[in-house]
């Protein structure tokens, strides 16, 4: 009932900037939380950061100062800044919301497919 549609992936050189967005789709809806998540070959996914419908966020210590999150709330759609990209950032990136709807009593986590992010000169 509900899809998170991403783009702004791609390959960019260590130094350089990108921004990934993420928009909920849908109907009979409502989008609590969001974030975003990365997963490097043989790794496990970790957090990268989160924000609350308030706009409140955190963010994990390897993106502090780097990355910022942000969000539209008329849009439902979050985005990722990324500043200062290092090698180490390459990853497959995720984003997730937690999402209300009738079709269930509970709200749901939502993931995108998810996006390649390759930093390499």
């Amino acid at each position: 009932q509900v899809q998170l549609v991403e783009s702004g992936g791609g390959l960019v050189q260590p130094g350089g900037s990108l921004r990934l967005s993420c928009a909920a789709s849908g109907s009979a809806f409502s989008v609590n939380d969001m974030g975003w998540y990365r997963q490097a070959p043989g790794k496990e996914r970790e957090l990268v950061a989160t924000i609350t419908s308030g706009g409140s966020t955190n963010y994990a210590d390897s993106v502090k100062g780097r990355f910022t999150i942000s969000r539209d709330n008329a849009k439902n759609t979050v985005y990722l800044q990324m500043n200062s990209l290092k090698p180490e950032d390459t990853a497959v990136y995720y984003c997730n919301a937690l999402v209300s709807s009738h079709s269930s009593r509970y709200p749901q986590v939502y993931w995108g497919q998810g996006t390649q992010v390759t930093v390499s000169s």
